[in-house]
């Protein structure tokens, strides 16, 4: 699916969800319930599929003018791997694919943690962070991809609380399996 219709659709998703009034988040399982976390309380899941990959993507929502043409994101998707090969070549794909994205430039990941990378990268005009996490458990490709605005109107604070809840579900994922 090319970038711009994948927009598109998460843009309707997150118009469906304020329309319907769409609880937010808090408790999800994937793959048969050998995935499990909990997100804050406001975050909306706006879309979800089953099969293979398994995918949760969930709107962190921008009280600020910036939020009208940003969507800040937390996408976990899952994916059957059957061995450790698969894996990295899922993971190699998708790093692959992010640096191919407008003005990809990698930047250091907080922690410096091994199962992550970071980067910066341009979508639709505007500029996004992006923090991507990967595990291979039970014989599943995780993955955990963090996305918002590089700089928003609403603050430090909101920044603080979106890359706060970023790393606690990448601890949760962790210890997942």
């Amino acid at each position: 699916m090319s970038f711009l219709r994948h927009t598109t659709c998460l843009t309707a998703a997150v118009l469906l969800a304020a329309a319907t009034g769409t609880a937010s988040a808090a408790d999800v399982r994937m793959a048969g319930g050998n995935v499990h976390f909990t997100t804050p309380s406001n975050w909306v899941d706006i879309m979800q599929t089953q099969g293979d990959p398994e995918v949760h993507v969930f709107q962190v929502p921008d009280p600020s003018p910036t939020g009208d043409n940003s969507l800040a994101r937390v996408t976990v998707t899952v994916k059957q791997s059957p061995d450790l090969f698969t894996f990295n070549t899922y993971r190699n794909d998708a790093d692959a694919k992010a640096k191919q994205l407008a003005d990809y430039r990698a930047v250091p990941l907080p922690g410096d943690d091994p199962n992550g990378n970071a980067y910066t990268a341009r979508e639709n005009g505007t500029q996004f962070d992006y923090t991507e996490y990967y595990w291979f458990k039970d014989g599943h490709a995780i993955q955990l991809r963090c996305v918002r605005p590089a700089t928003t109107q609403a603050g430090a604070r909101w920044t603080s609380a979106f890359d706060k809840g970023c790393h606690s579900l990448a601890a949760q994922l962790g210890r997942t399996g």
